[in-house]
């Protein structure tokens, strides 16, 4: 049983595991696909996934677009996520044809896709240590529940360098990856049995130098609405 099946009462799911068990079989055998040593998880990394023309147009909505950033539980810390968010336009032609393309890396369905949001951390910004799966316990859950369910898979892109700083890092896991311009990371929220990995732990250490921009995808269990 996951570890997390307790902590959090997210019992296990064979749909969810089934998931798992499907995204990592397919990103295995996708070209250009590598999966990093990490303890107790899922974690693919895929080079050069967008051009740097792609990386430009993404950015530029990033910055016209992006807010302070939340978190669904805020636990009091004022700098726990200290970035600038703000959710793509779906419908546009571009962001379309990217949404697309890291779906079909994944082999998930459209549906059950979030709308893709875009990041950005200027120098000393960060987001602390924190899971992407939904903790169930929490008031939160039962909206989150009706628009899809639990969280399976993250796609992350990098879409530009900053000159020091901004890994993503899994303390659990013991591995950290180096922004680098057009890489795509994708890791398994959930562990072999479909419950909620506490291995899943991740941060987006400090930017030391430059600023750091991503966008960040999140797939449901089920069709999100």
């Amino acid at each position: 049983m996951s570890k997390a099946s307790n902590a959090y009462g997210g019992p296990p799911s064979s749909a969810l595991a089934e998931i798992g068990t499907h995204v990592d079989a397919r990103l295995t055998k996708t070209p250009g696909v590598l999966k990093v040593p990490a303890n107790g998880m899922d974690l693919f990394v895929r080079e050069n996934f967008l051009s740097e023309a792609d990386c430009r147009f993404l950015i530029g909505l990033i910055d016209d677009c992006s807010r302070p950033s939340t978190v669904f539980l805020d636990g009091g810390d004022s700098a726990f996520r200290t970035s600038s968010s703000g959710d793509l336009d779906r419908w546009d032609p571009g962001v379309n044809a990217i949404d697309t393309r890291i779906c079909s890396l994944l082999g998930i369905p459209t549906s059950h896709g979030e709308t893709m949001q875009g990041q950005r951390y200027e120098p000393g910004q960060q987001f602390k240590a924190h899971h992407d799966f939904f903790h169930v316990s929490q008031p939160y859950w039962p909206e989150q529940e009706k628009h899809g369910g639990q969280r399976s898979w993250t796609a992350m892109i990098y879409l530009n360098q900053p000159e020091a700083g901004g890994e993503t890092y899994f303390p659990s896991a013991g591995a950290k990856v180096a922004p680098r311009t057009g890489l795509l990371l994708a890791w398994n929220n959930m562990g072999a049995d479909g419950a909620p990995n506490l291995d899943s732990l991740h941060a987006g250490l400090p930017v030391m130098t430059g600023v750091k921009h991503i966008v960040t995808k999140w797939f449901r269990e089920r069709p999100w609405i």
